[in-house]
C-alpha cells in the first residue's frame, strides 16, 4: 500500500482537486543510433489503482508486458506518439522527443485537463503541465506511460529486426551494443539509423573518405 500512495502522490493531489483527466507522458528511444523516438501519454482511472508501476527500465520485460496489459485495460485513454529518425536528424533529439509527446496527447481520446511529463516541459500543448524529474519513479501516470512506450517500441524494433537483419535490432533495440557497433563497421549504416549520432556519423564520414569525397 505505501508504494500506491508513493507513485499517486501528484495524481491524488489533482484528483483531489476534481482534475481528473490527469496525462501522463514519457519517451522511450532518446539513446538508440537507429530508428525513432517513441512517446506514450496515458490517462489513469482515478477509481482503478494499478500496484507495481515504476520506472520501466528497472522492470523486467515480463513485467513491463504484463503491467502494459494491465494499463491498457484499466487506463481512461492511452496514445502513442512518434518522430522518427530522419526528424531527429533535422531538429534534433530534444526537439523530436517534445515532438512525439505532442503528438501522443493529441491522440488522446480525451483531452486531457493536466500533464504530468518526465522532465520535459511542454507549453506547446496549451494545458497546464508539471515537469517531475525522475517522474517515471515517482508518478504512476509517467510510469505506465514509460512502460507502455517502452513496450510498444521494443515491438516496433523486433519488425526491424526482420527488415534489417545485420544489426541485431531485435537485442539492441538500436543501442550502441558492441554487437551493433561492429555491424555499423562491417555493413555500414542502414536506412533507419541517426545520421547525426557519433557512430552512425563516423561511419559515414569514412564511407566518403573511402569514395574520395574526403576534400570536397
Amino acid at each position: 500500500m505505501k508504494e500506491l500512495v508513493t507513485m499517486y502522490q501528484y495524481e491524488d493531489k489533482l484528483w483531489k482537486d476534481n482534475i481528473d483527466l490527469v496525462a501522463g507522458i514519457d519517451e522511450v528511444g532518446r539513446g538508440p543510433l537507429a530508428a525513432g523516438v517513441l512517446a506514450c501519454a496515458v490517462i489513469l482511472d482515478p477509481k482503478k489503482s494499478i500496484d507495481g508501476l515504476n520506472d520501466s527500465k528497472v522492470l523486467s520485460e515480463k513485467k513491463r508486458i504484463e503491467l502494459a496489459g494491465i494499463i491498457k485495460e484499466k487506463a481512461i485513454s492511452y496514445a502513442y506518439g512518434y518522430a522518427s529518425q530522419k526528424e531527429i536528424d533535422q531538429i534534433n533529439i530534444y526537439q523530436a522527443s517534445k515532438l512525439a509527446m505532442l503528438r501522443a496527447v493529441k491522440s488522446l481520446k480525451q483531452k486531457p485537463e493536466f500533464l504530468l511529463i518526465d522532465a520535459m516541459p511542454l507549453p506547446e500543448a496549451d494545458i497546464p503541465f508539471l515537469p517531475i524529474i525522475k517522474g517515471d519513479s515517482l508518478s504512476a501516470s509517467i510510469a505506465a506511460a514509460s512502460i507502455i512506450a517502452k513496450v510498444k517500441r521494443d515491438e516496433i524494433m523486433q519488425i526491424f529486426s526482420r527488415i534489417y537483419p545485420n544489426y541485431g535490432f531485435d537485442q539492441n533495440k538500436g543501442y550502441p551494443t558492441k554487437v551493433h557497433l561492429e555491424a555499423l563497421e562491417k555493413y555500414g549504416p542502414c536506412k533507419l539509423h541517426r545520421t547525426t549520432y557519433g557512430p552512425v556519423k563516423k561511419c559515414f564520414e569514412k564511407q566518403l573518405v573511402l569514395e574520395g569525397f574526403d576534400e570536397i
